[in-house]
């Protein structure tokens, strides 16, 4: 079975459990590094994911993966917090950030730059508009955007 393929099965599985706990999926991954395999599920819900969250989840997940096997090889499963300076990669993410300041990178230059950032105001299929710190409203086009995530300002 391909990553993908894993990455797609493992979805779908997880789906029914985060739901059905009122959390959120943010994001799976599958990465070997240093010679071992590690899945993770990265969870989120308004207010914050807890530390009982994570181990309820992972709990009825491993217990799932185990059944329905579509990982042959050893791996590692940890569920966490996606943290504060996680992409923000759907439109529940951005719906939530309405109002945030915001780092937009780009994969080719826009108005002579690959790194914009500014106050999220709203954002459609086609662009993602923020206003910077000049006042002015800039639409990015969606389809040049390889990562947004929040602007940490301390």
């Amino acid at each position: 079975m391909s990553k993908k393929e894993i990455l797609n099965k493992v979805k779908e599985i997880c789906n029914p459990i985060v739901e059905s706990l009122d959390f959120e999926l943010v994001d799976i991954e599958y990465v070997k590094e240093f010679g071992s395999y590690y899945l993770r599920v990265y969870i989120d819900k308004l207010g914050g994911i807890t530390l009982d969250d994570c181990q309820k989840v992972s709990q009825l997940l491993s217990d799932k993966l185990d059944k329905d096997d579509p990982i042959t090889s050893a791996y590692y499963l940890e569920v966490s917090s996606p943290g504060l300076d996680r992409p923000l990669k759907t439109d529940k993410d951005l719906k939530r950030n309405i109002g945030k300041d915001i780092i937009v990178n780009l994969y080719k230059s826009y108005d002579g730059v690959k790194l914009l950032e500014g106050n999220l105001k709203e954002f459609n299929d086609e662009f993602i508009i923020i206003l910077n710190e000049a006042n002015e409203l800039i639409n990015i086009p969606r389809d040049i955007v390889s990562l947004v995530k929040l602007a940490l300002k301390f």
